[in-house]
C-alpha cells in the first residue's frame, strides 16, 4: 500500500522553569496511512527516541487556541516576543512542556493539510472500498 509521508525536522524547547529551557531535537510526521494522527519524535539522535502520537486536529486547534486535556494539550503562547506553540505531556514516566516555534510548527500542518484536507481523513483508509469487497463475497 503507497502512502505520504510529511515529515519537519526541528529544535524544541524542554521549558526546565520560567525562563529556562533546553533544547531537544524533534521530527514532526504525519502519514496518510495513519490520517487522524501527527506523530512526534524527541531526541531523535539518541539511543533511545521518545514517540508521541495524538491528534492532528488537537495540533491545528492548539496553534490558535488552547486545547486539550489529560495526556496532552496544546496551546499558543509568546516567547522572547516570538509566536510559539505549547504542548504539556503527561505520562507515567512523568511530565514535559515543550516549547516549538509556531511558523514552523503551522508550515508544516499545512503541508499536512494540503496533503489529507480536513474531513476527508477517512477516505485515506480505505474502509469502503473494504466493505464494499466484504459485502460482494
Amino acid at each position: 500500500m503507497h502512502y505520504t509521508v510529511v515529515e519537519r525536522e526541528l529544535e524544541l524547547r524542554l521549558i526546565l522553569s520560567p525562563g529556562r529551557g533546553v533544547p531537544v531535537p524533534a521530527r514532526l510526521s504525519y502519514r496518510t496511512d495513519d490520517p487522524y494522527a501527527v506523530h512526534v519524535t524527541f531526541h531523535i539522535n539518541s539511543e533511545s527516541p521518545v514517540h508521541w502520537t495524538f491528534s492532528r486536529d488537537l495540533l491545528v486547534e492548539g496553534v490558535f487556541r488552547p486545547c486539550g486535556h489529560g495526556d496532552v494539550r496544546v496551546w499558543p503562547a509568546k516567547s522572547e516576543g516570538r509566536s510559539v506553540v505549547l504542548m504539556a505531556l503527561s505520562s507515567p514516566d512523568g511530565d514535559a512542556l515543550l516549547e516549538a516555534p509556531a511558523a514552523q510548527v503551522s508550515a508544516w500542518l499545512e503541508r499536512t493539510l494540503r496533503v489529507v484536507p480536513p474531513g476527508t481523513e477517512g477516505e485515506q483508509l480505505g474502509i469502503d472500498d473494504a466493505l464494499d469487497q466484504l459485502l460482494a463475497q
